[in-house]
């Protein structure tokens, strides 16, 4: 099985780490702003502010994160500290959805145009 750390290029210059991690950066941005679609999804279908931050959905990324970084030669701890700012960015992300949603005309649940 390869792992992801072992795709590492070993590197002899800065020029070299920075051409490894533009290259990572390419793929991540597009995975990362699909993901804040994703996010925008949540804001619609939960439509209440109540619902947004879900502490045993956090933990079950975690949970689920941290032995896929370790299998794949990662640290878990660093993936774990990763995800979890990642996750606040996106819970405050899905906050201002929500909000422009409703701007929008979403109607919070409960009420009827």
């Amino acid at each position: 099985m390869s792992r992801a750390i072992d795709k590492v290029r070993h590197c002899t210059t800065l020029a070299e780490v920075r051409d490894g991690v533009n290259a990572l950066d390419d793929l991540l941005v597009p995975l990362l702003v699909e993901r804040g679609g994703y996010m925008t999804q949540a804001a619609r279908v939960k439509n209440d502010e109540g619902l947004v931050r879900d502490e045993a959905r956090i933990q079950a990324i975690i949970d689920r994160v941290r032995p896929m970084a370790e299998a794949q030669g990662g640290d878990p701890d660093l993936m774990e500290r990763l995800y979890r700012a990642m996750m606040e960015c996106y819970i405050a992300y899905e906050h201002d959805e929500l909000a422009r949603l409703r701007a929008k005309g979403l109607q919070p649940k409960g009420e009827h145009a």
